[in-house]
């Protein structure tokens, strides 16, 4: 499907180049983008508009942020879709760019994709709901107003054994410690522990053990953000590499005149071109028949590709990659794309317990 137009060039310019990622938000949220994002709110969450997601990470990542960039992605692709859920007013504060909200699903006691390991306990009594716990490497959770906090209602691994809490983050027992990362700074990363928080029973997001199914619904929406946001990163870096090139001399010859540089450019732009098509083509799969086969197809890809373009775009520019808002910098805060929501490895994984329907596809 391809993408909705860019969004009025003038929407973000009133935002300061130096603004946070709160500012941002709240530019895209008063001027009702975030909402635009979607096509339908059920009792599942929200449907997204591929076309209009990928337009509003665009225009994001145009301002060379990538922590507001991906406090952006992870709030309108996973975050504000499973609080569509909620009963309260927080949806509508957050969608209005009010305030942010935070998706708490890393857990301090296990693996980042060990979801059905996690430690955070949540205890749901008739008056009262109580959450212990800790979740790491939570993205804005330095400046969210409320915590999506995905906990374990009751023993084992089982799928029906978690539940997400919607946790205000001034409730007493939160406490928020930033992390220890110099990257992407704009993503308001942080730690949170929960210890001892009381809240109504209100704060239960749908029923009891749907935690996980809800995840794995909207899971998908944030991987197809990925590669939208993978190929706007990419195809601006090679726009970028491409004009230095050439500029840059090599005995009396620009680096762009040089053939073998020119065919390795050319496999990048292919390689970026064609991850562009691979969502474009599975976009709908995705929001609307929630395939989890083409999402991870989609992430994987994202993994294979990005980190390769970058590297390469990197090595070109040689020792000016190394400063302080060189390409290296931005290459190490592009992996990224191979861990968060899913390790490469995984997806892979996920698409060959899959293969032959996809062969099958690929030979109709």
């Amino acid at each position: 499907m391809p993408e909705a137009a860019v969004l009025d060039g003038d929407l973000l310019s009133t935002v300061d180049s130096d603004a946070g990622g709160a500012r941002v938000w709240q530019r895209l949220g008063a001027a009702g983008v975030l909402r635009e994002q979607y096509r339908r709110r059920t009792a599942t969450g929200l449907v997204a508009d591929p076309g209009r997601l990928g337009a509003t990470l665009r225009a994001v990542d145009a301002r060379g942020d990538n922590g507001v960039t991906l406090s952006v992605l992870v709030q309108s692709a996973s975050a504000l879709p499973i609080l569509a859920t909620a009963t309260g007013p927080e949806f509508d504060r957050v969608a209005d760019g009010e305030c942010e909200v935070a998706l708490a699903a890393t857990d301090a006691a296990a693996a980042g994709s060990d979801l059905t390991g996690l430690g955070t306990e949540v205890e749901i009594g008739e008056d009262v709901v109580r959450v212990e716990g800790a979740k790491r490497w939570v993205t804005t959770a330095t400046r969210a107003a409320y915590f999506l906090v995905l906990a374990r209602h009751r023993p084992g691994r089982h799928f029906t054994a978690f539940t997400w809490v919607l946790v205000p983050a001034d409730t007493p027992g939160v406490r928020v410690t930033p992390a220890a990362t110099t990257l992407l700074p704009g993503a308001g990363i942080g730690h949170v522990e929960f210890s001892g928080v009381r809240l109504p029973p209100s704060a239960v997001l749908g029923r009891p053990g749907r935690g996980l199914a809800l995840f794995a619904r909207h899971m998908g929406t944030e991987r197809l953000a990925g590669a939208q946001w993978a190929t706007a990163l990419t195809s601006r870096v090679l726009a970028q590499t491409r004009a230095a090139l050439t500029r840059r001399e090599i005995d009396g010859r620009s680096l762009w005149d040089h053939e073998s540089v020119r065919q390795e450019f050319a496999a990048c732009l292919v390689r970026v071109r064609a991850l562009r098509a691979l969502y474009e083509a599975l976009g709908e799969r995705v929001v609307e028949d929630h395939d989890l086969t083409s999402g991870a197809v989609l992430k994987a890809a994202v993994g294979l590709t990005a980190d390769d373009v970058l590297s390469r775009c990197a090595r070109w520019r040689g020792a000016d990659g190394f400063a302080d808002d060189g390409l290296q910098l931005l290459r190490a805060e592009a992996a990224v794309f191979g861990i968060g929501g899913g390790v490469t490895e995984l997806m892979l994984g996920a698409v060959a317990d899959d293969a032959e329907a996809l062969l099958t596809e690929l030979r109709a």
